[in-house]
């Protein structure tokens, strides 16, 4: 259950840019005070310190989950994806967005079902819950008995949603800009217009219950997974109704023997390695609350799938020739098959392109060890000091290609999810068998 103090969700796209333009005031404000504060100690104050104190984290954190949508999704994307390039105390703000968002108030709640069921909508159900269980960017989930008694879980998006989505990553895009804590160098173009795609397509119902269905035709036969059931009788283009399954959230599991966490783990990691080079399906979104775990089945429970990617069969391959290449230790198809990805397809100095290969190897450290053991790894920050150093020091702000910069976010939040439960992995041994070139 969403414990979030509910709030309007602003609906115009002035009261959603007017919502930022007084953050900005606020956060202009607090910078002041912390400057004087500083002046006053006898310190000389810097811009990232006057910017990035505690109450302004809190301001942006604050109203960005207020304002859910694209400004809310932003910040998650941003955090994960451009980790290695933000400054870290940025990163950590942003990093905060990932939590629950705030619920929209009842009324406006019952608004949006009659508008999208009608007036007698309650005939469908014996019963239903207006306190949401789980509130996010785009939508909140709530709990109701269909009228034949069956548990179903109902995800409802926020009004007017999906038709701020361009404005809400330009304007979020604007304030980080002259906020100065972005290098003049970061190219984030590409990155702002994949992540309007993306969010369009999470925003769309109809397209998730698509991927639903092609989920749960993949893994039909894999005992392991449990995935919900689509009603597309009770479901819009603003609500989607499933079957609801039950578990336990990833949080939880820490109570759970070790052997169990590692099984839980080792699953993600296989469910990785069908979606690259099975499935050429992707779930991109690395939010630990798209997972639970059924105890009493045994089953690891999938529950969203709006940020799926379809990979081509050459970006596929081309990731099953570097995880070879990884495995070998060959920095001769390391090059082969990042260039087969889409890296270094601009102009790129020979030592950033070293610099390049080293942080790809680096990444690949959990795959030369029988068991990789997640809890005593300090791999993630090891990663963000070679990142920052590729950028700062080598000058290079080029982002990674598209395609890459999704997965690579699902892979850094399995490495995240796995370090949180302590897990010891054979990730060697699992993706072998996805890699026949070289078993």
């Amino acid at each position: 259950m969403s414990t979030a103090k509910s709030s309007k969700v602003p609906t115009s796209r002035l009261a959603r840019f007017g919502s930022l333009a007084s953050l900005a005031g606020r956060v202009a404000g607090g910078m002041l005070a912390e400057g004087a504060r500083q002046l006053a100690q006898g310190q000389k104050p810097g811009l990232q310190q006057m910017l990035l104190t505690p109450a302004n984290a809190q301001r942006v954190t604050s109203q960005l989950a207020q304002m859910r949508g694209a400004a809310m999704k932003l910040g998650q994307l941003l955090s994960m994806d451009a980790g290695d390039l933000l400054p870290p105390a940025l990163s950590a703000i942003l990093a905060q967005l990932r939590a629950n968002g705030s619920p929209m108030l009842p009324a406006q709640l019952a608004t949006l079902l009659q508008q999208q069921w009608g007036k007698d909508w309650q005939r469908n159900f014996s019963t239903f819950s207006f306190a949401p269980m789980a509130a996010a960017s785009i939508g909140q989930v709530h709990q109701a008995h269909h009228d034949n008694s069956e548990l179903l879980a109902v995800k409802i998006q926020y009004p007017s949603i999906s038709a701020s989505i361009d404005s809400d990553v330009d304007n979020v895009a604007t304030l980080l800009r002259i906020s100065g804590l972005l290098p003049e160098g970061i190219a984030l173009e590409p990155m702002l217009l994949e992540a309007k795609q993306q969010l369009h397509k999470e925003a769309d119902y109809q397209q998730e219950a698509v991927y639903l269905q092609r989920y749960r035709q993949h893994l039909a036969d894999d005992n392991n997974f449990l995935l919900p059931k689509f009603y597309p009788e009770l479901s819009t283009q603003q609500i989607m109704t499933m079957s609801f399954v039950d578990g336990v959230p990833m949080d939880d599991l820490l109570q759970q023997p070790q052997a169990l966490r590692d099984r839980v783990m080792s699953l993600l990691f296989v469910l990785l390695f069908k979606e690259i080079f099975q499935f050429r399906l992707v779930q991109t979104d690395p939010n630990f609350a798209n997972y639970r775990f059924n105890l009493q089945t045994n089953q690891l429970v999938l529950l969203d799938f709006g940020a799926c990617r379809d990979y081509a069969a050459a970006v596929s391959d081309g990731y099953r020739l570097l995880f070879q290449a990884l495995l070998q230790q060959n920095t001769d198809l390391q090059l082969q098959a990042l260039q087969q990805i889409g890296y270094f397809s601009t102009a790129i100095k020979p030592e950033q392109q070293q610099a390049v290969m080293a942080l790809v190897s680096l990444a690949g450290e959990p795959l030369q060890q029988d068991s990789y053991d997640f809890a005593s790894s300090d791999l993630p920050s090891r990663m963000r000091d070679a990142g920052m150093q590729l950028s700062m020091q080598l000058q290079y702000w080029h982002t990674p290609p598209v395609d890459a910069l999704f997965l690579h976010r699902k892979m850094a939040g399995l490495f995240l999810l796995a370090k949180t439960l302590k897990a010891k992995v054979p990730i060697r041994a699992l993706l072998l068998p996805f890699i026949p070139e070289i078993i």
